[in-house]
């Protein structure tokens, strides 16, 4: 089930297929990235496991940055840190808030506050690569 104004995520790969549902909506020029946390995210207590909060975050920074500019940024991981918050638990909704802090030519800059309604559940930061595309 999804929440209102998303829809499937308009890009996977056999890593988000395995451990999603990934959900998407369009706010202006930002793009939000949820998950509903289901049964396969939660550790043995019942809360969201660290690594689905962690993906969920790693997805929305790395869309949202990447395609902040058309074409895509081709974008290279050179740090992703996380700080727990919160919990989150079975059947919980939780969305992704992106903040581009700083891009230039060589390197970009970003935070992700994931959100269970008003409650911060994660926070990250990435700094990112930006790869020229090789020219022929």
């Amino acid at each position: 089930m999804e929440e209102v104004g998303f829809e499937a995520l308009f890009r996977t790969s056999p890593f988000l297929e395995n451990n999603g549902p990934f959900y998407q909506k369009k706010d202006s020029d930002n793009l939000i990235v949820g998950l509903r946390v289901l049964e396969k995210h939660v550790n043995g207590r019942g809360y969201a496991h660290a690594g689905i909060l962690m993906t969920l975050s790693d997805i929305a920074i790395g869309y949202r940055s990447a395609f902040s500019e058309t074409p895509p940024l081709n974008l290279v991981t050179i740090s992703l840190n996380h700080d727990f918050m919160n919990s989150a638990k079975l059947g919980d909704w939780l969305e992704s808030q992106v903040i581009i802090s700083k891009k230039g030519r060589t390197i970009l800059y970003a935070t992700n506050t994931i959100l269970k309604g008003d409650i911060k559940v994660l926070r990250s930061s990435a700094i990112y690569s930006i790869v020229k595309p090789k020219t022929k």
